[in-house]
């Protein structure tokens, strides 16, 4: 009888170590399942190269602004850090330090404290773009700056692999929707008045044409230039005063970098001087200064691109 039951216990234990063991093999089995979910990958063809991104990161360094509207405006909760420096006034709560680790500024980046964030991905743009190199030491970093001469493009482009990597690939959709209906919306208001673009910088202007960083009032929104031999470039082309009375625009759309960073010099009291107040821009009240958060901090953004559009429409209303 003994015999009988020492058999029967041992048939028990093995049957329950068994099942164990199955338990066991169906947790690692679930946990490697996760892992793997966890390490999805997609690869961004970008700028500056190829990089391989996880999916959903958690920790973000966003150095774009623009890049940092549009997360802003989807509701992406991983930005991490940003350069904390003149922050648009829209997006001021990515300035709070408590929630924000400060990642520098646009042009020199903190890589100390971006190193001890220990971020998953890093998004730069072309003020970064020299320092790729050593972003990508410390995690996955992608250019997604817009490139002027292809606006809508290169925009439409950023957007789309936001969406891809953080799952918002419907709500990109949308958004980018809406936007191009604003924009036909725009070409089929504006008229045949010549416009000219100047950005004010401290008693100094420069123009900016077609394919030029702020060409997507010609090139996109439809608006003529009033002269169509401005040079492209990044920084426009250097322009006095005698020269926009020469050209004497019908618009004139002014960029006030003095505002964006914060210093104390008027745009306006610099630029309408006896010479402008005899164009037409200025003698048909169309002298319009346009917000430089949303045009020279910000530009290629969901929230941004959409007031630029409105901007421009409320100019020909």
């Amino acid at each position: 009888m003994k015999k009988w039951l020492l058999i029967a216990f041992t048939l028990m234990m093995v049957a329950f170590l068994a099942a164990c063991g199955a338990d066991e093999e169906a947790t690692d089995s679930n946990k490697a399942s996760a892992d793997t979910k966890e390490v999805e990958t997609i690869t961004v063809t970008h700028e500056l190269g190829e990089t391989k991104v996880g999916k959903n990161p958690e920790k973000v360094v966003v150095f774009d602004f623009g890049i940092l509207d549009s997360m802003d405006k989807l509701g992406i909760e991983s930005v991490a850090g940003v350069p904390q420096g003149n922050i648009p006034g829209y997006l001021e709560k990515f300035a709070d330090a408590e929630k924000y680790v400060n990642a520098g500024t646009l042009k020199e980046a903190d890589f100390e404290a971006i190193h001890a964030m220990k971020p998953d991905l890093i998004i730069i743009s072309g003020r970064q773009a020299a320092m790729y190199e050593e972003f990508s030491d410390i995690a996955p970093t992608i250019h997604l700056g817009v490139d002027t001469t292809k606006y809508m493009e290169s925009f439409e482009s950023n957007m789309t692999t936001l969406g891809d990597i953080f799952g918002k690939e419907d709500e990109v959709a949308e958004e980018l929707a809406a936007i191009e209906t604003q924009i036909e919306d725009v070409k089929a208001s504006t008229t045949d008045e010549k416009a000219l673009i100047v950005l004010a910088n401290e008693g100094k202007v420069s123009a900016y044409g077609a394919a030029s960083r702020f060409g997507i009032i010609h090139d996109v929104f439809g608006v003529q230039q009033a002269d169509e031999g401005i040079e492209t470039s990044t920084h426009g082309q250097s322009i006095s005063f005698e020269y926009i009375l020469e050209t004497n625009p019908d618009m004139i759309f002014v960029i006030d970098r003095n505002a964006a960073v914060g210093t104390d010099a008027s745009a306006k009291d610099s630029l309408e001087n006896e010479l402008v107040q005899k164009t037409t821009a200025y003698q048909e009240d169309k002298i319009i200064y346009l917000d430089p958060d949303y045009w020279y901090l910000s530009g290629g953004g969901l929230q941004s691109v959409s007031q630029m559009v409105t901007d421009i429409q409320s100019a020909f209303e």
